[in-house]
């Protein structure tokens, strides 16, 4: 069956239908889902809530586009739904900040530490971090989707590189250390 028919099927709340089209998308969604999460069961709630969501507004789809695009739109407004009216955001000056690049050399941090720390960092924090660095949305675009101001998200998106960078810097260090220590 195609993704046309599979989607046309989910249309008309074939159960089977769903469940297939749920198999398909699962584990990509399940990634987008755990970048807006703190861990894996808040992740799975978020995948949950947003599968019963697009079953719901399946016929809104018009196979215009792409409909894993529509789908992932869907997990990140689910994602970040619980956060719209919690007043969860800081405003911090840029310029008391350091400079928030990080120098990322391919062998002075792994993939999953980084994947790690950005998992624990504030909700807020993260969630602009995501949306700005990993998913290219705008400050404006930010701004609107999480009803907060673009000097938030711009603010906010310091203070995650900040918090970044200072925890691979630390990381860096220890390893150094470490290394010393066994010579």
């Amino acid at each position: 069956m195609s993704l046309e028919q599979l989607i046309e099927q989910c249309k008309k709340r074939d159960n089977k239908a769903q469940e297939q089209l749920y198999r398909l998308f699962a584990s990509k969604l399940f990634s987008v889902c755990l970048k807006y999460s703190d861990n894996q069961a808040n992740a799975e709630d978020t995948l949950q809530d947003a599968f019963i969501t697009i079953f719901k507004k399946i016929d809104q789809f018009k196979n215009k586009g792409s409909f894993e695009g529509w789908l992932k739109r869907i997990v990140v407004n689910t994602a970040l739904q619980k956060y719209r009216n919690q007043k969860v955001f800081e405003i911090f000056n840029e310029e008391q900040l350091e400079d928030p690049y990080i120098d990322l050399d391919d062998e002075s941090i792994s993939l999953d530490y980084l994947l790690k720390i950005i998992q624990q960092l504030p909700h807020r924090y993260r969630l602009v971090f995501n949306l700005y660095v990993l998913d290219g949305y705008s400050h404006k675009e930010i701004a609107d989707l999480l009803n907060i101001s673009q000097g938030t998200s711009k603010s906010n998106l310091a203070r995650a590189r900040y918090i970044l960078k200072e925890k691979i810097e630390h990381q860096n260090e220890t390893q150094v250390q470490s290394i010393e220590g066994s010579r």
